[in-house]
């Protein structure tokens, strides 16, 4: 081990630890942010509370609902209270779905782990077959059809590609399912399950993937015109072993930097991805915490959804001084 690796361990560290005692006022701030939007919306969280029943309702009833819930509140003692109860441990409950907070995001985040696990793995699968036989090819037919189908995929919003994907593979074909975990009635075997997964997995990661496709041939394409890949051909070496072994490995740095860079979008398309096919992950219960003003709840999928892109974002930056000595960490 070289006498550099001590200190270089030691600033990747130091970065970590930067990086995580910025987070918490980066979640200080939105949690109150989402507070402020949630006391700002038109709906009336007492309405979604009762549901059709409130129209059933007396007045007294519902005033009495309200001074329990606390919604006659001002929207800063609703967050000092939530806030408290954060600080002893418990997310709070859930007025929406009438549970505590942390039974609902168990029940629903293993599914959305699960869709945006395998989206991306097809989303770097395919950037990284079409971006590499792009560069190869650079000029050609594939090169031209690759390109000209990731600018256009850039600019299609991810439901877009679920309604088309049903319309043809659910409506038109009949081969893959439209939407659930399960068909109906049906248990959640593995079979059921990943027969379900196929088409919001492949909806999730084309429309991740434009832009990892793009850098990559980009990227292959300096590499290419580098000293060291000429030196390569100069020996004698073949095309591939130049293209494999010499030019896609530094193609791939800046490409993991991407990849922490794409984690916000990545999060905001399995939303969508999730509201189209009725996948029961987080995403259902973002909007109907949005909708019914569900302070505790929509507080809690907020800051897990910024952690995610933190995280994300932190993973990123490590594998990438980790991968190249030249990347600094003061950052």
């Amino acid at each position: 081990m070289s006498a550099g690796a001590p200190s270089r361990a030691r600033s990747i560290g130091l970065l970590a630890l930067r990086r995580l005692a910025f987070a918490i006022p980066v979640l200080l701030v939105v949690a109150v942010a989402v507070f402020l939007l949630g006391a700002a919306s038109p709906f009336d969280p007492v309405y979604q509370y009762y549901g059709v029943q409130i129209f059933g309702a007396g007045a007294e009833d519902v005033a009495r609902a309200r001074a329990q819930l606390g919604l006659d509140d001002s929207v800063f003692v609703q967050f000092g209270r939530w806030a408290g109860t954060l600080l002893s441990g418990d997310l709070g409950a859930s007025r929406s779905f009438r549970q505590p907070v942390a039974e609902v995001i168990a029940e629903r985040l293993p599914w959305t782990l699960l869709l945006v696990t395998t989206g991306l793995l097809l989303a770097v699968l395919i950037a990284l077959v079409l971006g590499v036989f792009a560069a190869w090819r650079q000029g050609g037919w594939l090169d031209r059809v690759v390109t000209a189908t990731g600018h256009a995929l850039e600019g299609i919003p991810p439901f877009v590609l679920g309604l088309v994907a049903v319309a043809v593979f659910t409506l038109g074909l009949g081969w893959l399912p439209g939407g659930g975990l399960t068909d109906a009635g049906a248990e959640a075997t593995v079979g059921q399950v990943a027969t379900h997964l196929v088409l919001p997995a492949v909806v999730l990661g084309v429309s991740q993937s434009p832009w990892l496709i793009l850098h990559i041939r980009q990227s292959l394409l300096t590499v290419l015109a580098e000293d060291h890949v000429t030196g390569a051909r100069a020996r004698g070496l073949g095309e591939p072993m130049v293209v494999l072994r010499h030019a896609l490995p530094t193609a791939l740095l800046p490409f993991v930097t991407l990849l922490g860079a794409r984690v916000p979008e990545l999060v905001t398309g399995a939303v969508l991805v999730e509201e189209v096919f009725s996948w029961p992950g987080v995403a259902g219960a973002v909007v109907k915490s949005a909708l019914a003003v569900d302070f505790p709840l929509l507080v809690a999928l907020s800051l897990l959804a910024t952690a995610a892109v933190l995280i994300g974002s932190l993973l990123a930056d490590v594998a990438a001084a980790l991968l190249d000595p030249r990347v600094a960490t003061d950052g």
